[in-house]
């Protein structure tokens, strides 16, 4: 269960992310509104994962699964550019993410 709040979290640390930058330096309420509870929501839920998980393990995963998502839907949905290198990078985001997944 801990791997599944983990892997939630990180989901919700792009979504924060990228709420960042829509909510424009916090000027819309709403979206500045949804950013906060998914800060909440995925720092709770990271909490949760590191009672099993090991801290180091846990928040590279968490960190990971946020970095790479967060770059990716910048390339995909927010006109970021799609060059070769970026793309090469994310892949190895991944697979650090999915060695320490399988290492512990």
């Amino acid at each position: 269960m801990a791997w599944i709040y983990l892997i939630l979290a990180g989901f919700l640390e792009i979504f924060w992310a990228i709420g960042l930058k829509l909510s424009e330096g916090f000027s819309k309420m709403g979206v500045t509104l949804a950013t906060v509870i998914a800060m909440m929501a995925s720092f709770s839920l990271l909490a949760q994962a590191l009672k099993t998980i090991p801290v180091g393990t846990g928040y590279a995963v968490w960190t990971g699964i946020g970095a790479a998502g967060t770059a990716m839907v910048g390339m995909f949905f927010l006109g970021e550019p799609r060059e070769v290198g970026r793309l090469a990078c994310v892949v190895l985001i991944i697979c650090g993410v999915l060695g320490l997944k399988f290492m512990s």
